[in-house]
């Protein structure tokens, strides 16, 4: 058998005879595993190509495996028969594209794919180690299950059915750019070019219910059989791309300045869309009359068949046939695909449901859109032009059709960006927005486009949460989408995107502040300022610049006057480090509130904060300009001491006796003993008791404790989960600061040891007086029992002291014999 082997590859007139054939197919069938590896080291491999002739495969596949001898292995004629071209009759089976430059054979049916490996066993070779070192790889490409690959893309591969209208009017797009690119450079040859001439470009969609089919029909290209055989019957081969790189090879060797640019309106790249049309129907037809062939220099190609009209049908089974279009169905330049739609998708043929579809995804296809007759598409990608040549009738009337609103725009946003990638975005901030009127969340208001084609409606990941209340379209040609196009595949891409996008927003915030306060003021900061508050607590990339947007009224304001971070500094003394704010229900409790007893003094200001998230806000900012944020409520409060209050200060420590004459002052030991007793008998509730000099009105407050806002907005929490009190959440114990010097802390310390009842419960009274200054009492109703207790000893001491009086009026009567006034 090596013999005949050798003799077949060395002799050119027996490798070319019938003998030659049946010789080799001999030597392939009989030889063992070592024999064929023998006589391959000698035999070059493009003559074991050759040997596998037709005569052979077929001999091969019929020969009973039981007459084989022992040890020896049979061809595998299963890939032997994948290997053999595909027939030229009308019937033809869909191929999966492969990564080779042949694009016109999906999957190569090439020996040099397969090798020896068909031959393989687990015999040890004899070949020495120098041999197998040089002995060629198994190169082998993927293979693709066609069947199974178009049923994925059919029905695995798009999230809502109605995706399929998207891209087929996309491929007609497509279509038509590719005609006007190529009337432009002047490189179409054949077909009618006067009658075609006359055909204006447009895509004319058609509906019948009655026969529950839906047509899309572009005057477009058009198609020949080749391409049909290429474009249709090779799943994921682009027609569009191919089309753009060779226009691109062709301006390399042309003058770039003949051409247009090429490219720039083509939508596919993947070569699956056409196939989403089995989704929604049991068959697809798609008739088409080529306009014409590309001419190329090098090759003149005429052929009087692809001037007629053909059909290319398909159930989606795996299968697909062409033939020529009946003479009873007319077919211009062009295309139609037209859908024979499932019984259960019937509502695909009603042209309600169609237009609102194409209104969705294909509003702003480059040409126009007739829909049984009628135009759909009558509104024009404004974000692609000029902002300059966009006056306000376009944008009123392009607003209304993304936000779905009936106002005008407060503000418009139009601008192009070059990195991290091409970008063309036009934003509206409009003139109200619906969270306040109980309409619950709103959703994103941008959507994302590709080409003028959207891919995702009202997108999450374009901009940050809180920009939410933003109505537009970014449109990016370079953005990497997913296969199926509804949703971009570069996550790091899209990060970049986002963040240059919010720098856009703030950025023109920012110029609305400075030159023209009044609106940004009094028109959207009070509309939006919730949404900026809520950018600084959840963007921290944008927290500082956000920050810088924020306005505040302040203690040394009219009521409603804002004023910025930036301009309450410029305010501060040059000695103040920090940046004060007070949270309060309101601004003239604020400015009641015993905490600003101090800062009145020492004339510093305070920003007024009365929600619960300008709490937030304080809390996540932290840090403005280098400058801390302080809560008025703090106990490291540094407040400077007028002179006269140092040498009052002096003057007790110097003497501590001569506060015994004064009933309405303590010494500093009598004020450490009164802390003493105090944090003693309310161990339960405080902490700590201290003296501190920031009081001047008000006997105590209590410092460094939680925010009210928050405990409040809490305790909201757990009663809407079930809780019916706030017994889930335990107020802390407090520290409490005392003012030495006021009357009631002067009166509890007298009375401690005369009456110790009486004096505790005014030293609960006292401290439940500044949980309440601080917003942290629950439920006021707790105090009402000590309340009536108090007002009824006033009552009895008031009554004890007139019957006293009453006795000595009279016994000066009995005295004088007279009567005293």
């Amino acid at each position: 058998s090596i013999c005949i082997l050798i003799l077949y590859f060395c002799t050119p007139s027996i490798s070319a005879s019938p003998y030659g054939h049946l010789a080799t197919t001999i030597g392939f069938i009989y030889l063992t595993p070592k024999q064929i590896t023998a006589a391959m080291t000698q035999i070059h491999l493009n003559a074991a190509k050759a040997a596998l002739s037709p005569c052979a495969r077929r001999w091969a596949s019929t020969r009973p495996t039981g007459l084989l001898p022992a040890g020896t292995h049979r061809i595998n004629t299963r890939s032997l028969s994948a290997m053999t071209l595909p027939s030229t009759t009308s019937q033809h089976r869909f191929a999966g594209a492969s990564s080779s430059t042949d694009t016109k054979r999906a999957i190569r049916p090439s020996w040099e794919n397969h090798q020896i490996s068909h031959f393989s066993s687990d015999t040890t070779s004899t070949t020495t180690d120098a041999e197998d070192d040089d002995a060629p790889k198994d190169e082998m490409e993927f293979q693709a299950e066609t069947r199974q690959l178009l049923d994925i893309v059919t029905h695995s591969l798009y999230t809502d059915k109605e995706v399929f209208l998207r891209e087929l009017v996309s491929n007609a797009s497509d279509a038509l750019e590719k005609l006007r690119h190529i009337q432009a450079t002047g490189t179409l040859s054949g077909g009618d070019s006067e009658s075609s001439d006359s055909i204006p470009l447009e895509i004319r969609i058609e509906t019948d219910e009655a026969s529950n089919t839906l047509t899309i029909t572009d005057t477009g290209i058009g198609m020949t059989r080749e391409e049909m055989v290429s474009n249709l019957g090779t799943i994921a081969r682009s027609g569009s791309k191919a089309f753009v790189k060779e226009m691109s090879l062709k301006a390399q060797t042309d003058d770039p300045n003949d051409i247009d640019p090429f490219g720039q309106g083509i939508i596919g790249k993947f070569g699956v869309g056409f196939y989403s049309g089995f989704m929604v129907a049991d068959k697809v037809d798609v008739r088409s009359k080529s306009a014409g062939k590309i001419s190329n220099e090098s090759t003149a190609e005429e052929s009087g068949d692809d001037d007629d009209a053909i059909v290319w049908e398909s159930t989606g089974s795996g299968s697909y046939s062409i033939s020529p279009l009946s003479s009873s169905i007319r077919q211009d330049r062009g295309t139609s695909v037209v859908l024979h739609l499932k019984p259960e998708l019937d509502q695909y043929s009603n042209e309600s449901t169609i237009e609102t579809i194409l209104k969705k995804y294909s509003n702003f296809v480059g040409f126009p859109i007739f829909l049984n007759g009628n135009r759909v598409n009558t509104i024009d990608a404004i974000w692609l032009q000029d902002p300059k040549t966009v006056d306000e009738e376009k944008h009123s009337a392009f607003y209304k059709y993304v936000s779905h609103m009936y106002d005008e725009p407060l503000d418009t946003i139009h601008f192009r960006v070059d990195a991290p990638l091409d970008i063309k975005a036009l934003f509206y901030i409009p003139s109200f927005h619906q969270e306040k009127y109980g309409m619950g969340r709103m959703e994103p208001g941008v959507s994302l486009y590709s080409r003028k084609i959207l891919i995702e409606a009202k997108s999450p990941d374009i901009l940050p949460e809180w920009c939410r209340f933003v109505k537009g379209v970014v449109d990016s040609e370079d953005l990497p989408l997913s296969i199926s196009r509804e949703k971009p595949q570069d996550t790091a891409l899209v990060g970049k995107m986002r963040k240059a996008l919010t720098r856009k927003i703030i950025a023109h915030l920012s110029k609305m502040m400075k030159k023209d306060m009044d609106k940004y003021r009094d028109e959207f900061y009070k509309e939006y300022n919730f949404f900026l508050k809520e950018g600084v607590c959840q963007d921290f990339e944008s927290q500082q610049p956000l920050s810088k947007l924020l306005m505040f009224e302040t203690s040394k304001g009219m009521a409603g006057e804002l004023v910025s971070l930036d301009e309450y500094i410029s305010r501060c003394p040059p000695e103040q480090k920090d940046i004060y704010y007070l949270f309060a229900p309101s601004r003239e409790l604020a400015l009641q509130s015993p905490y600003m007893e101090g800062f009145e003094d020492s004339g510093r200001e305070v920003i007024f904060i009365f929600s619960a998230i300008d709490d937030f806000v304080m809390a996540n900012l932290k840090k403005f300009e280098g400058r801390d944020l302080v809560s008025a409520d703090r106990s490291e409060v540094d407040l400077p001491k007028k002179e006269e209050e140092t040498k009052g200060d002096d003057a007790k420590d110097g003497d501590s006796s001569s506060s015994s004459t004064n009933n309405n002052t303590l010494s500093s030991a009598e004020a450490t003993e009164f802390c003493a007793w105090f944090q003693t008998t309310l161990a339960s509730k405080v902490s700590t008791c201290k003296v501190t000099n920031r009081l001047k009105s008000s006997p105590a407050v209590v410092t460094d404790h939680e925010s009210g806002a928050m405990r409040r907005m809490m305790r909201m929490v757990e009663t809407q989960e079930g809780g019916t009190s706030s017994a889930g959440m335990p107020l802390p114990k407090q520290t409490v600061e005392i003012n030495p010097n006021h009357e009631i802390i002067a009166g509890i310390y007298r009375l401690k040891d005369t009456d110790s009842d009486l004096a505790q419960v005014l030293a609960e009274q006292v401290l439940d007086n500044c949980l309440v200054a601080a917003g942290l009492m629950d439920d006021g109703r707790a105090m009402l029992p000590r309340l009536n207790d108090l007002m009824l000893c006033i009552v009895k001491s008031s009554a004890d002291n007139d019957g006293s009086s009453g006795s000595n009026v009279e016994e000066t009567k009995n005295e004088d014999g007279e009567k005293s006034l």
